[in-house]
């Protein structure tokens, strides 16, 4: 008797375990570890990250340990398409029916030209430097964009054949510049390539003749491009919560009796907030400078300006804001002199950042949220979902963007505009409709299917009828009604767990 035993490579000892356990010899008994199936056919449902959805009849989906599914006739069916790697993929963008790119792990690019079916790797220089991509885009079968980690942006216009690096990086007169290891530093002043360190996790352009593009990553980073990317603006999240700056007098450290209980209200209204962080800005006037500022001993200045900036800290603390989410920009140099030899302005910039009219502390939230998933209507009107049940939207092309309640904390991993209504799905089975263009959210619709897993990722095709949710174990979802109603078509019904 021979019994078949599937399992994923990591889970050998777990597996073998089980056997023992229910007292089973493996000296009589075979393990079988070959397919079930045959050739395209899927045998093991893996978790699925990203799919994509070029017209009604097409999808691709991919996930982990390199695994690709591909439907030809609209979902009904669905096959395992011919993967070079075993590394995780992250993201799925096809520009036709027939070609598309997909990404993942330590730069791992891959292209196919019939629909998900084959696919071969694209070397490429985040490969070389074994950097993970999240995401990519495809503008048409030449042109695509790709992001990931370290402030990753590399573009193709030849197909994949070549991929131009347009990475953030970092100069001398980038606020995380001071923060860098000493041999960084020495980098970037010779003019060499440093990334910043920070992960971008989307980038999302509408169809030609739109020129329009937008992207997004952790630390609230959201930027939008009105010629493709060749330039990138910074865009800025609204909030409502602001605090006027408290003034000082000379060489004081004490905030006034009249700043306290306003310190303490916005504290305790954003202490439940935590996507967003606050940052503490302490400024000096001219006098200050002169007094305690010498060049020759800046100490006594740098003592004041340490002062008042705990000082307003432990205020926040105290009404409920952890240390972990404040933020000092402006904090003193210490270690100055170790900059001078090579940047004799180091300190000059730094006193001349400091200066205001009279003695300030500056309070004000940073917007910081992880971001996931951005999705445009048309040239206006966009969506971005994230960590901590986070909706933010937009109705001025991706300038300005604002929070939207969700009435939940977990991760909305992603959000689109389906026919009549957006659907937003995340962690733990959670889903989310709006029928007013993101506005305001709902509870899933009626007919949906029970879901306690994740699901990672939803598309839906040019007309908006036709789309598909994926996620934990090989799950797949389908509407053909613009996200009205949902079936589950993957796994079969035999093999949900």
């Amino acid at each position: 008797m021979v019994h078949r035993v599937l399992f994923r490579s990591q889970s050998w000892a777990i597996a073998i375990s089980l056997v023992l356990l229910m007292g089973i010899s493996t000296a009589c008994h075979v393990l079988d570890l070959s397919p079930r199936y045959g050739p395209g056919e899927i045998d093991l449902f893996d978790d699925l990250f990203s799919v994509s959805v070029p017209d009604e009849n097409h999808a691709v989906a991919v996930g982990y340990q390199g695994s690709i599914y591909y439907s030809h006739d609209g979902g009904e069916t669905w096959q395992k398409g011919k993967s070079p790697t075993e590394k995780l993929l992250y993201s799925i963008s096809m520009a036709d029916k027939d070609h598309g790119w997909a990404v993942g792990q330590l730069g791992t690019i891959l292209r196919t030209n019939d629909g998900g079916a084959t696919w071969v790797l694209q070397p490429n220089l985040k490969a070389d430097e074994k950097s993970h991509l999240f995401d990519v885009h495809a503008i048409d079968r030449d042109n695509a964009w790709a992001v990931g980690e370290w402030g990753t942006r590399i573009i193709t216009s030849d197909g994949g054949e070549t991929w131009v690096d347009d990475s953030l990086g970092v100069d001398p007169m980038h606020p995380t510049f001071i923060w860098l290891s000493e041999r960084d530093q020495q980098r970037v002043r010779r003019g060499e390539k440093v990334y910043e360190d920070v992960g971008l996790n989307n980038i999302t352009c509408l169809d030609p003749p739109s020129t329009h593009c937008w992207m997004i990553g952790e630390f609230g980073y959201i930027f939008w491009s009105d010629d493709r990317g060749a330039t990138w603006n910074r865009s800025e999240i609204v909030g409502d919560l602001h605090m006027e700056p408290m003034n000082f007098g000379f060489n004081d450290i004490t905030v006034g009796d009249a700043y306290l209980p306003q310190l303490v209200a916005f504290a305790e209204e954003i202490a439940d907030e935590t996507h967003v962080n606050i940052k503490v800005d302490t400024f000096v006037n001219s006098a200050e400078i002169r007094e305690l500022g010498k060049t020759e001993d800046p100490e006594p200045l740098f003592d004041l300006i340490e002062a008042r900036t705990n000082e307003v800290k432990s205020i926040l603390a105290n009404a409920g804001v952890g240390d972990d989410r404040m933020r000092m920009p402006g904090k003193p140099p210490w270690d100055f002199e170790d900059f001078l030899e090579d940047d004799p302005g180091f300190l000059d910039r730094y006193l001349e950042g400091r200066l205001a009219g009279q003695p300030i502390v500056k309070v004000s939230v940073i917007q910081n949220p992880y971001l996931f998933t951005i999705r445009f209507d048309d040239e206006n009107n966009g969506l971005i979902s994230g960590l901590g049940g986070v909706i933010l939207r937009t109705q001025d092309g991706g300038r300005t963007w604002r929070y939207v309640s969700t009435d939940r904390k977990q991760a909305i991993f992603a959000v689109a505009q389906g026919g009549e209504q957006a659907v937003a799905v995340g962690e733990k089975g959670l889903v989310r409709v709006s029928t007013d263009g993101g506005a305001s959210w709902s509870r899933e619709p009626n007919e949906f299917p029970r879901i306690f897993t994740f699901m990672r990722d939803l598309d839906f095709e040019a007309d908006r009828k036709v789309g598909f949710i994926v996620g934990q174990e090989g799950m797949i979802l389908r509407t053909r009604d613009g996200g009205i109603s949902w079936d589950w078509v993957l796994p079969p019904e035999d093999r949900r767990g």
